[in-house]
């Protein structure tokens, strides 16, 4: 994919401003993406992509709600994109060209600022105005009630109109297009409550209703923000693994004269060098030299890869021990770790179809609250000859009675409790959406080094080997940041062994050290490099220590599994889930692995590619994956999941693209987390029956005039209070899953143990 560059002729005919920022794809396509902040619930992706359908020339256009963009694909040279732009606003939803920063990657997040300050001005308001409604409540009357009225009125009416912006603004843009969402009742609720009672104190009527106002919008704006942030989170997955991404990279001219060039001037055939300690910007093959390179970006296995000349290396590895120069095959868009930018925001954009339970319902809730109070006022003008303010006050208290916040706490309630209960179990939920998908999921996929292991290569037993030889080994490693070296001398430290003094130490990149040892040669490296040919056979990591005069000594390595993986696998099936293990090793230790887990279906040597394209067919065949990953390379497998988690030793992009992060060393969590998420899925669906049961029996009584909207805001609350109280029945069901197994302390990492013992 290449850039269609900065004028509109050059995409083919189109003008614009959109056309600077389209893209001609190999196929002769052209792509489009926008960033469209106004995205915020699943009736914007269904009202864009129907919209979007109407424009004949599009072959394509989605929606990324996490990212909250839109892609459209077309192939007619002669379109112009801006039709697009135009299609968005005429839906509603501003739009431009797609840029990090603008798209919610800064820093500088302007809409999470504004959340927060609505936040805050609205819960200053409601502790405020609440303070004078319990003196109105206890008796006040006359003057001192109209004054406590006007003083709420005073903090409240500002509050609303500044707090309740995010709400007006998209109940606004859904009416101003004939649509509808839960942000029109909302609106709807609050602005009529503040007239009425605005209208209330003006007349030295006992009630007002500033107090249900203010606190409906704070409880509201809690949702919102949270919901906000944790898209945010989303969104720096694919950041972070943007950041890997080179600006450039340094070019051997043909005068053999060394350059830097940005990566839109590079070109393929040239040669790049690559010293030791930096990212590989670009896709090729090794031209010259010869290095450890770490590839988990590709593999996700820690283990570092030897590479020489021939050998294909990819943007995003790190080069470890030795200079390279490569013969670049692809830069910028092109390369292998741009397709994984592409793949992990295609996988955001699949799960972002996910519609929650509140959601669900959102859809037959908003017109059916418009409908009820419509009715009630329109009857009650009618049985009243037109008298406005009473039919008002009713429609109001209907309004109010039916506001949305037993619907909208039955489900943020139980999330909250629930990410408590786990993060006392050593689990992080960073996606509260996360706890509905993990009661649904049937299939677990596991990836293997740093998920099912440790990921922390140890030297297995030493057995016959000698002390000197031990010492030397580690003399010669010390120096070295392999991670096989420094698995030796973690070794040789743990068995209280001092480095021997090795002097004259140099390391060949891809093969080994070599040094001397009282006045005698050493080598240790690769089997090869020390010319050992008798060595056992194994497909776990070795290196031999050759000492002048003595037998060749051979250390062999291995990943150990993480604590109670038997166990929280065989806990998995009996709760009747599909277990599988997906892994870029090669066959020999996955094997090996499965079968210590108790794993029957697994798949070796797989590239992050292959793992994304398994999860999605099996998602395709109806399956609800619940991917557990820690590296780079199993980030868009983690997005592609139903749901994700990862453990807290995870590599960043992992522990991001993750929805569920555990703390400790055992793999227990994953299990108990399951249980927590399938009990949180039941008060959720006892929380929405709770609420049902309320507006059957409350709405009726506002209907027929015997509810007043003090009363109603009361009931409102009420019913909060009883969804809010059931949630909290978890704490009960934490106990009863913790009896006769001792979660914490099985599964407290070696620290935190030790600090147990010593307490």
């Amino acid at each position: 994919m290449s850039c269609c560059g900065m004028r509109g002729e050059e995409t083919g005919g189109a003008v614009g401003s959109a056309a600077l920022w389209a893209r001609r794809k190999d196929d002769g396509s052209y792509e489009l993406t926008l960033s469209v902040p106004g995205i915020h619930c699943a009736a914007c992706i269904s009202t864009i992509e129907k919209g979007l359908k109407e424009i004949s020339a599009l072959e394509e256009g989605r929606v990324n709600f996490t990212l909250r963009q839109v892609r459209v694909r077309w192939k007619d040279e002669e379109f112009d994109p801006d039709l697009v732009v135009e299609k968005l606003a005429s839906l509603g939803y501003e739009s431009r060209p797609f840029d990090p920063e603008a798209a919610g990657f800064a820093r500088d997040d302007a809409e999470s600022r504004e959340l927060l300050r609505a936040l805050a001005v609205a819960g200053f308001a409601a502790a405020n105005v609440m303070m004078f409604s319990i003196s109105v409540w206890a008796g006040a009357d006359g003057a001192t009630r109209d004054f406590f009225h006007w003083v709420s009125a005073a903090i409240a009416i500002p509050a609303v109109f500044y707090a309740g912006r995010p709400f007006f603004r998209s109940a606004w843009a859904a009416l101003s297009q004939a649509r509808m969402n839960m942000d029109v009742p909302i609106s709807l609720a609050v602005v009529t409550a503040v007239f009425m009672s605005l209208y209330q104190t003006a007349n030295s009527q006992q009630h007002a209703y500033f107090d249900a106002a203010v606190s409906l919008l704070f409880f509201l704006l809690i949702g919102r923000y949270l919901d906000h942030r944790m898209r945010a989170r989303a969104r720096s997955a694919v950041t972070q693994l943007m950041a890997l991404s080179a600006e450039g990279a340094m070019v051997i001219g043909e005068d053999g004269k060394r350059r830097f060039l940005p990566i839109s001037e590079l070109k393929p055939g040239m040669l790049v060098h690559v010293p030791p300690g930096e990212h590989i910007p670009v896709d090729g093959y090794v031209e010259r030299g010869a290095s450890d390179v770490d590839m988990s970006v590709i593999t996700g296995e820690s283990n570092p890869e030897r590479v020489g000349e021939g050998t294909k290396v990819y943007a995003g590895a790190v080069n470890l021990t030795g200079p390279l120069t490569i013969r670049l095959l692809a830069a910028g868009d092109d390369t292998f770790l741009a397709e994984m930018i592409r793949l992990m925001a295609a996988a955001e954009r699949s799960r972002s179809v996910y519609v929650r339970l509140a959601d669900r319902l959102a859809g037959y809730y908003a017109p059916t609250v418009h409908v009820l109070a419509a009715v009630t006022l329109g009857g009650w003008l009618y049985a009243t000859g037109f008298n406005w303010p009473v039919s008002l006050l009713h429609a109001i208290a209907v309004l109010i009675i039916t506001c949305p916040c037993a619907l909208g706490l039955a489900v943020p309630a139980v999330q909250v409790v629930a990410a408590g209960v786990l993060f006392r179990a050593g689990t992080m939920v960073k996606d509260g959406g996360a706890l509905e998908k993990l009661a649904e999921v049937d299939t677990v996929v596991f990836d293997k080094t740093g998920t099912l292991t440790l990921g922390k290569l140890k030297l297995t037993d030493a057995g016959p080997v000698s002390t000197d030889a031990l010492a030397i080994a580690a003399g010669l490693a010390q120096g070295s940041a392999h991670p096989l070296s420094r698995a030796i001398v973690e070794a040789v430290n743990e068995r209280g062994v001092s480095p021997a003094y090795v002097t004259d130490i140099e390391e060949l990149p891809g093969q080994g050290l070599q040094g001397r040892w009282r006045g005698k040669r050493v080598r240790l490296g690769s089997l090869d490099f020390c010319r050992v040919e008798d060595a056992p056979e194994t497909d776990m990591p070795q290196l031999a220590l050759v000492i002048e005069g003595r037998r060749p000594v051979v250390f062999t390595f291995t990943d150990s599994l993480r604590p109670h993986v038997r166990e929280t696998i065989a806990k998995l099936k009996e709760m009747g889930l599909r277990v599988e293990m997906l892994s870029g090793d090669r066959e020999g230790p996955v094997r090996a692995i499965a079968q210590e887990a108790g794993i029957n279906h697994y798949k070796a040597r797989c590239a992050p590619q292959e793992k994304l394209a398994y999860v999605e067919g099996l998602a395709r065949a109806g399956a609800k994956v619940l991917m557990v990953g820690d590296g780079i390379n199993d980030a868009p497998a983690l997005a592609a999941g139903h749901v994700s988690m990862a453990p807290s030793s995870a590599s960043d992009i992992g522990r991001t693209a993750a929805q569920l992060v555990f703390l400790s060393e055992s793999l227990l969590p994953v299990w108990y987390a399951c249980q927590v998420a399938k009990r949180a899925r039941r008060l959720m669906l006892q929380n929405f029956s709770l609420a049902l049961i309320y507006n059957v029996v409350a709405v009726p009584v506002a209907m027929l005039g015997h509810a007043t909207p003090l009363f109603a805001a009361i009931a409102m609350s009420a019913s909060s209070i009883v969804v809010v109280g059931n949630a909290l029945r978890l704490n009960f069901i934490e106990r009863r899953l913790r009896r006769g197994f001792s979660l914490t302390e099985e599964a407290a990492t070696p620290a935190q143990a030790e600090r147990k013992k010593a307490a």
